[in-house]
């Protein structure tokens, strides 16, 4: 076992554990550590704990230190500087006329580097582009392409349920979402209406992909045949998985009844 705490960076996305070499933390606390992109500040999600150190793939990396006030400004002062140096970014973009679209841009805590984030249907050669930003900010300069799930996640907004977007609220880890979890979910099979921001089917699809699993266990599925309070033998037309609600056709010339999933009974199809 080794004792870890769980750090997150700009307040979305993964959770990072690393070894607070037996400082205790609470949860809101700040730590400087180093990542691959270099030295950031973190907020502590989760405070210390146990782990199998099996769970990792490689070494925890240890916190550089508990951050303090100072750094917090600097902090604060790095995020406002990113604003002007995204707002250079699209201009420099837009003069080379490239095919890219720019979203982001953070300085690492050190300022050592400034990292540009875009998204692009195709490699861009940014040679050009290169030679006009290093000079102008002074430090090395990464220009990072990511998906569009990540971008949705960077710019927010409101999904079609009318609140913040999933991957930007709560959901830490982009998982796969399919068209099979669309349909066992009874919604519509039109990618424009289940589709998020990104274009990609919507992250809420896979995150309630296991209850539907389960609610289906309890629930007839489409197509079988059922005996209800009022009909020896009808076939299910329709489901409602939340409300656990059975809707039956119960002769042809009838409209369709409702029952809950608990009143009825599957029964095996007559030939």
């Amino acid at each position: 076992m080794i004792e870890v705490i769980g750090v997150q960076f700009k307040g979305m996305g993964r959770i990072y554990y690393f070894n607070p070499l037996n400082v205790k933390f609470q949860v809101g606390d700040h730590v400087i550590v180093e990542t691959v992109r270099g030295v950031e500040l973190g907020k502590v999600i989760l405070d210390n704990h146990e782990l199998d150190e099996s769970t990792f793939e490689t070494e925890v990396k240890k916190i550089l230190r508990k951050a303090n006030h100072k750094d917090v400004i600097q902090e604060q002062k790095n995020t406002e500087d990113a604003k002007e140096a995204f707002k250079f970014f699209k201009e420099e973009v837009l003069k080379l006329d490239l095919e890219m679209k720019p979203l982001d841009a953070e300085y690492t805590f050190d300022r050592s580097k400034v990292i540009l984030f875009y998204t692009a249907d195709d490699r861009v050669d940014f040679r050009d582009l290169l030679k006009r930003l290093t000079p102008h900010f002074k430090s090395r300069v990464e220009l990072r392409q990511i998906g569009a799930r990540e971008g949705a996640r960077l710019l927010g907004g409101l999904g079609s349920c009318g609140r913040e977007i999933c991957c930007r609220s709560f959901i830490k880890n982009f998982d796969i979402v399919t068209m099979k979890m669309a349909k066992d979910q009874a919604m519509s099979l039109n990618t424009n209406k289940i589709s998020g921001l990104c274009g990609k089917l919507m992250c809420c699809i896979a995150y309630e992909n296991e209850l539907y699993q389960e609610l289906k266990e309890l629930v007839p599925s489409v197509g079988s045949y059922v005996k209800t309070p009022t009909c020896e033998y009808c076939k299910v037309i329709g489901v409602d998985y939340i409300k656990q609600i059975v809707r039956t056709q119960e002769s042809p010339d009838s409209l369709p009844v409702s029952h809950y999933a608990t009143e009825v009974e599957v029964v095996p199809r007559r030939n």
